[in-house]
């Protein structure tokens, strides 16, 4: 599956937090997430990523492993995704290092989720603050077949447009980069 997914940067994070209160029930959560790749750096180099993400929510602590291969989609940086949760986060960790890969980046989100269905689509909303990033986020994705992903992005840009955010609010901005230009 493909996770089409739009990100933006939000001018006016209370309002939209507001209007997606109206369409479904926040869920509040902390992601720990440790980016993992070779030590020659070609998961990077090819656009690939290797995570294991830790989240903290109200309803406890689980773990999901996730990779993301090479965006099909240039524009939107639209990636194939395959995750599933994993029972013991550490003993994830120590399996990716006895592989080969190391730790390339490790830092927090806090999320407020919103799962809701819009233009026939299950989607999942996401503000993000990243404590080490100035701003807020939106994320809007949708998991979609390769042949589907131009529709279920103009979905997006229709649900983004609903919540104020313009294409002048759009970014490809990844929170790895901007954690690591902001730690050099």
């Amino acid at each position: 599956m493909i996770e089409a997914e739009l990100k933006a940067r939000v001018q006016s994070p209370e309002a939209v937090m507001r209007q997606l209160d109206q369409l479904a029930t926040a869920r509040v959560e902390v992601y720990r997430d440790t980016y993992y790749d070779r030590p020659d750096g070609s998961l990077e180099r090819a656009g690939e990523e290797l995570r294991v993400r830790i989240v903290h929510g109200a309803d406890g602590t689980s773990t999901v492993l996730t990779y993301k291969a090479a965006a099909v989609d240039e524009a939107s940086g639209s990636k194939p995704e395959h995750e599933t949760r994993v029972e013991d986060a550490e003993a994830s960790h120590a399996i990716l290092r006895g592989l080969g890969h190391v730790p390339l980046i490790a830092f927090e989100k806090r999320c407020r989720n919103y799962d809701f269905e819009a233009r026939g689509r299950k989607m999942l909303a996401t503000l993000v603050r990243v404590p080490e990033i100035d701003g807020t986020f939106l994320e809007v994705e949708t998991l979609v077949d390769e042949d589907e992903v131009t529709e279920a992005l103009d979905d997006i840009r229709a649900v983004l447009a609903e919540l104020g955010i313009g294409p002048e609010d759009l970014t490809r901005e990844t929170y790895t980069g901007a954690v690591a230009a902001q730690r050099a």
